[in-house]
């Protein structure tokens, strides 16, 4: 066992049980995260002893109920939210559609407009909550963005009009890592009199965030990549802001999000969340520089690649590389073979085998858009880890560049 201190929080990650397991790296940290030691001791009460229904007025039902109260306040620490502006789902995409889809009906229902405004590099759960509400009649707008994948407030500015009823754009990409101008985008969507909501799903836990200050009205987290578990996320509804329901049920969760609590989730992602909130400077900190690590050692030891995305507004944990000549899933399945774990992108969408629309919004060529690779980085990993990565890169992608039939410019 491998003890990683981080500021106030420390947790142990297994390095391994048997030989095999130890030959492996997992740089896929974005897709999802290893679950902290401490997040499971908190949780295993509430599977096995503490399995009372939170509905339940009797002693068995205030147990778990207490047990959400205090996760609730731990999620809105994270965000700087107040406890009762937290409403827990079942990960970051229901997140996503209650804010899209609870957003739309309410303003149908209050004669607000029908136009919505998202960019286009947007998670599928926004984008497909999006290509549904088209089909109820409601007119939605794709920002483009520059070739760093940033959306421009200008853009937003010209596109909002006084019908717009809900602006979406993420905190942070899943794939590039790109951090969007939130505040900004945020005071644009208001003077117009529209909600704005933010995915802050890669963002939350790892850079700070604070609703207040950004201004934002809808904001979404997943459990799974702060070393919580999975199934389990929370949208955070500023106070005030009407949503309605696209669940109907009991009520629970102030009648936003019906159905029995996933209890043990939610108390294993408040955990989470109050790990991430002791540690953020130090992971800050400490993921920034082992990323800065990595990229340096790929874009000098690797001929013809490429850092994709911004330099500086960027998640600490991503990396992503375009690498000339070769194709981005057969890299993986490569590097896989090699005891390397990495994607090429969205891990909700990589079995489409649809090429990029983040790449593709950002102007990335056909060729750009198949060579490209992201390694994201967690708590677990270390320099050494780093450097074991980037030699089994420089030999995958030889040896890929010398089946290729561009082998004669890039090999």
């Amino acid at each position: 066992m491998i003890r990683q201190d981080i500021g106030k929080a420390s947790w142990w990650w297994p390095v391994a049980a048997t030989n095999s397991d130890r030959e492996h790296i997992y740089l896929d940290n974005a897709a999802s995260t290893p679950v902290a030691d401490e997040v499971i001791s908190e949780m295993l009460p509430y599977l096995k002893h503490q399995y009372g229904n939170p509905s339940s007025i009797h002693k068995f039902g205030r147990e778990t109920t207490r047990a959400i109260q205090l996760a609730r306040k731990r999620v809105a620490e994270l965000v700087n939210a107040s406890p009762r502006e937290i409403t827990f789902t079942s990960g970051g995409t229901e997140a996503d559609n209650l804010a899209l889809k609870g957003a739309a009906i309410h303003a149908i229902n209050s004669g607000r407009g029908t136009r919505i405004i998202t960019s286009s590099i947007e998670h599928d759960a926004v984008l497909e909550p999006c290509k549904d509400l088209e089909r109820l009649g409601f007119q939605v707008t794709y920002l483009p963005v520059t070739s760093e994948g940033m959306v421009r407030p200008l853009d937003l500015k010209k596109a909002m009009s006084s019908d717009v009823a809900l602006v979406s754009v993420m905190y942070a990409n899943n794939e590039i890592g790109t951090i969007q101008q939130i505040i900004e985008l945020a005071g644009t969507a208001h003077e117009f009199g529209a909600l704005f909501h933010t995915d802050a799903v890669q963002a939350a836990g790892k850079i700070p965030i604070d609703v207040k200050a950004a201004g934002v009205d809808l904001l979404s987290m997943s459990s799974h990549k702060i070393n919580g578990p999975k199934g389990v996320g929370a949208l955070y509804v500023k106070s005030g802001v009407k949503l309605a329901p696209i669940l109907h049920g009991g009520g629970q969760e102030s009648t936003l999000r019906s159905g029995t609590e996933n209890v043990p989730g939610i108390v294993g992602f408040g955990k989470a969340s109050q790990m991430a909130g002791e540690r953020m400077q130090a992971y800050g900190q400490r993921i920034t520089q082992m990323r800065d690590y990595l990229v340096a050692k790929v874009l000098r030891e690797i001929p013809h690649s490429r850092l994709n995305g911004a330099r500086d507004a960027r998640i600490p944990n991503n990396a992503h590389f375009t690498f000339f000549g070769v194709n981005g899933e057969d890299l993986i399945i490569k590097l896989d073979e090699y005891g390397i774990a990495a994607s090429t992108g969205s891990a909700c969408s990589v079995k489409k085998q649809k090429p990029s629309h983040v790449l593709k919004a950002m102007g990335f060529s056909y060729e750009e858009i198949t060579g490209s690779l992201r390694l994201s980085l967690g708590l677990q990993n270390t320099d050494q880890e780093i450097d074991r990565a980037v030699a089994a890169l420089v030999k995958a992608i030889g040896e890929l560049r010398q089946l290729s039939p561009f082998k004669s410019k890039y090999a």
